[in-house]
């Protein structure tokens, strides 16, 4: 059923959350798992300046080694827990740079993604309406399944 899953992350806890469900998935059909950073240009437009923001789009990450090693850091975790569960699975590593929802559409198109596996930050109320959520996005923009990892707890 499935035999390529993606699972973009950020670094985060919740991206963490999502990257354990995408490896039971994987490992159980056997699927190749694909994870994915993206360098968000929109939150960076302004410290950077618009002719940096254009290098990154166009691939150009060498020039930051910092975004470079936080997104090689971030993608790590899943070759790390698929290690400590010691789980056989084929891992993608990519990083690319513009707005995430996008690139994760783009991203699942260009390579025959059959899901999309991702946490959520369980914004609500005016939090949510302001500044959205990129799982919310990308539930609008693609036709992938998109799995949607909460890790509020019950009391929140």
């Amino acid at each position: 059923m499935y035999e390529k899953i993606l699972v973009p992350t950020d670094g985060s806890e919740v991206a963490e959350a999502a990257i354990d469900h995408a490896l039971d998935i994987a490992s159980t059909y056997g699927a190749e798992l694909h994870t994915m950073y993206v360098i968000d240009t929109a939150a960076i437009d302004v410290s950077l300046g618009t002719e940096q923001v254009e290098r990154l789009r166009e691939g150009h990450f060498g020039e930051m080694p910092e975004l470079q090693e936080e997104a090689t850091k971030a993608m790590g975790v899943v070759t790390q827990q698929a290690n400590e569960h010691d789980l056989d699975v084929s891992i993608v590593e990519q990083v690319t740079a513009g707005q995430p929802h996008r690139q994760i559409d783009r991203y699942t198109k260009d390579n025959d993604i059959d899901l999309v596996v991702m946490g959520s930050a369980g914004r609500t109320g005016v939090r949510r309406a302001l500044l959205g959520s990129v799982a919310e996005r990308t539930l609008r923009t693609t036709k992938t399944p998109v799995l949607v990892v909460d890790i509020r707890t019950e009391d929140e």
